[in-house]
């Protein structure tokens, strides 16, 4: 009885050396595991070496790893593994954003972590200027390095708003196309909705017909209603618009200047966008209009003109208006006579610095040669 009370008593003590064996290995663990996390916060956590703001790319289809790669080759942060556990453990392995980032000097992981997943990519702006052509818009985002993806086709004349539009690095080039194209018809629908309801135009395509002519007959804004005014008279009245930026545009179709003036022929030739011989609007628009010439062309001023000329040598100068030939002749005049002015100005200008830089000339000569003879 006694052998057997002893191998019970014997039993039990192997049974608590057993549990506080595994007690200690279980404190031990998270004494462990407790360092290890308090050591991973403290790394993840405290401030980084960054000695300066640095711009980060996370280019378009990287993943968690890469990113993390790419951070600590660029001396971002110390250590890659570390910045994925950190983004695992808040389950945003799939929340990084690609862009262009600001990352402030001594950001800790957790800093750029967040900067990545939450913060807004640097953003950059093209501007397309009122009266640009779209084979014009096409070119200018063409050549901007900041964009991907080649435009290869050109949108349709009038369907491009021109503005200034924000994007980031990186961004394809025919999706900054598609905004122009969705802002471009808002504001379409929103003008045409307010027209004149007497305008002698049937479609939203007449209008910015009208509104593209406006733009590139005057580069002075307070005068686009005017304008306005005088076509829509014309075109009340039956008669020709008489424009030059048409018939250019039926030349050029708006990939290039001009660069002379328009012949004889040119004015005399049937085209569809030739305004001194057909008694309506050209076929389409001949640019991109802005607001404000899709505003004139659809509300233009109450007037009586029905002529306009350029007031002098210079788009800035403006226009001269008139309601009878016999006053617009009177303005013709004046504009040859400023253009006239203006030209002798420029020629005096011109001699009077030949005159300026030969007497420098010479005087350089004269002061070489005394100091050679001295």
């Amino acid at each position: 009885m006694a052998k057997q009370k002893r191998k019970q008593k014997k039993r039990k003590s192997a049974l608590i050396e057993i549990t506080n064996g595994f007690l200690t290995l279980f404190i031990l663990a998270l004494i462990i595991a407790g360092g290890a996390f308090y050591w991973f916060a403290q790394n993840f956590y405290s401030d980084g070496n960054l000695k300066q703001d640095v711009v980060f790319v996370v280019k378009s289809g990287s993943g968690l790893a890469t990113v993390a790669k790419d951070l600590q080759e660029q001396g971002i942060i110390s250590n890659s593994l570390m910045f994925q556990l950190g983004a695992r453990s808040k389950n945003l392995e799939g929340s990084i954003k690609t862009g262009e980032y600001n990352i402030a000097k001594a950001s800790s992981m957790a800093d750029i972590l967040f900067e990545l997943t939450e913060g807004k990519p640097i953003s950059y702006s093209v501007t397309i200027p009122e009266g640009f052509t779209s084979w014009q818009a096409v070119q200018k985002l063409n050549a901007d390095k900041n964009l991907v993806g080649e435009i290869t086709s050109i949108p349709p004349e009038g369907s491009l708003l021109p503005d200034t539009y924000s994007y980031e690095r990186g961004e394809e080039r025919s999706a900054i196309i598609a905004r122009m194209s969705d802002e471009f018809n808002k504001e379409l629908a929103k003008i045409w909705e307010n027209r004149d309801p007497d305008l002698p135009i049937n479609t939203p395509q007449e209008l910015v017909i009208l509104a593209s002519l406006i733009e590139k007959e005057t580069g002075t804004p307070h005068e686009r209603f005017e304008v306005a005014g005088v076509f829509v008279n014309r075109l009340n009245k039956g008669m020709k618009l008489q424009t030059d930026p048409a018939v250019i545009y039926g030349i050029t179709l708006g990939k290039e200047k001009l660069g002379r003036g328009l012949r004889q022929s040119e004015l005399k030739k049937e085209t569809p966008y030739n305004t001194y011989v057909i008694p309506a609007l050209p076929i389409g628009p001949i640019t991109n209009p802005g607001r404000e010439s899709l505003l004139a062309a659809a509300n233009p001023a109450k007037t009586e003109n029905i002529f306009f000329v350029a007031a002098g040598a210079y788009p800035s100068d403006g226009h001269l208006f008139s309601a009878t030939y016999a006053e617009h002749r009177k303005n013709v005049a004046l504009y040859r006579k400023a253009v006239a002015q203006e030209e002798a100005r420029l020629k005096a200008e011109q001699e009077a610095q030949k005159a300026k830089e030969a007497q420098e000339s010479q005087e350089t000569q004269e002061a070489e040669k005394a100091n050679n003879n001295g």
